[in-house]
């Protein structure tokens, strides 16, 4: 049967699309293209353009298309952007996902996957988080994502309707093929961005807080690469569609990294010396937040294949150098 992935035209969505149609799946994407691009999707994909909030165009995509799975990457991601702009992150995040699900529901939907985030969390006083660690989200954007966890619970409780809810860490590198990237103007991944001031496209590179109560005082991150995140994904639709229950689980590698120790890999991986300035914290920013993998690994019997972040920091540098080709 079909999956229907939304937000699948960009970044993440983006490079599960291309896994998906690598496996032979029948796949459409739903994407209003907002953020995304549609040359970033395989031939073999078919794209709708549209909102995901629109519960009649969902609904009419899932039957004319045979849609047997939903991978739900559509919203908005950035925290700062959602601490200025609360409602329109409750909109975007929870109230058409609340659609999405919806429709799922109607049209007999019965596997879905859900793009959560760490965020949930706020900040944690103990690391590695687990899954049972208090969601206490400090931002609109951990509070939009954890209002759809609770709809998501609450739905398979009353329905046939099975989910897997992936919680996030921080996402990074490309497509190791060069199929696809990060590609957004004005990204704020701090690995993306570090790329750039790399390859000349920034002047500098802003650390946003020293005084954290870390080892450097710089806050620090699990980043996973992108290709593993996707591939968690491929295994929880398999674990889906084996009858596996409705589950939780963080994505990372229980690996953290200071903002300064990335730009000090971004520098020797790239072999160029860019500018950094110190800047005052950002609002929304926990200090340190590093994911306890232990569940995603035994249930899913996932192996991430990119666990170096040397490796992550190179693949998106190669990714920077062909987007500059392209943009060209």
């Amino acid at each position: 049967m079909t999956v229907l992935v939304t937000g699948g035209a960009g970044y993440i969505g983006s490079h599960m699309v291309h896994r998906l149609c690598d496996a032979g799946e029948t796949v459409v994407v739903l994407d209003n293209l907002t953020t995304g691009f549609d040359w970033a999707l395989p031939a073999a994909a078919q794209l709708i353009q549209g909102d995901v909030g629109d519960e009649e165009l969902v609904c009419q995509i899932i039957r004319e298309h045979g849609v047997g799975a939903i991978v739900h990457f559509a919203g908005s991601i950035v925290v700062p952007e959602s601490v200025a702009d609360p409602l329109g992150y409750y909109l975007n995040n929870t109230v058409k996902s609340r659609t999405l699900i919806a429709a799922a529901v109607a049209e007999n939907v019965k596997h879905f996957i859900f793009s959560s985030t760490a965020a949930v969390y706020g900040a944690p006083e103990t690391m590695p988080v687990t899954e049972t660690t208090p969601q206490l989200p400090v931002s609109p954007y951990g509070s939009s994502k954890l209002m759809t966890e609770t709809m998501l619970r609450d739905t398979a409780f009353a329905h046939d309707f099975r989910y897997v809810a992936l919680r996030y860490f921080n996402v990074a590198g490309a497509d190791p093929q060069g199929r696809t990237g990060q590609s957004t103007k004005g990204a704020t991944h701090l690995i993306k961005v570090a790329c750039e001031a790399a390859k000349g496209k920034r002047s500098h590179m802003d650390v946003f807080g020293t005084d954290y109560d870390t080892a450097d005082g710089t806050c620090v991150r699990d980043y996973i690469h992108v290709s593993d995140l996707v591939k968690a994904h491929s295994d929880a639709l398999a674990y889906l569609r084996d009858g596996g229950d409705a589950i939780i689980m963080n994505c990372g590698y229980s690996r953290g990294f200071s903002v300064l120790e990335v730009l000090d890999s971004v520098k020797r991986v790239s072999g160029v010396d860019f500018e950094v300035r110190l800047s005052d914290r950002r609002p929304g920013d926990p200090p340190q937040i590093v994911a306890a993998s232990d569940l995603v690994r035994s249930t899913l019997n996932w192996q991430p294949d990119h666990e170096d972040l040397d490796t992550i920091v190179r693949h998106a540098l190669d990714w920077e150098a062909a987007l500059a080709k392209r943009n060209r």
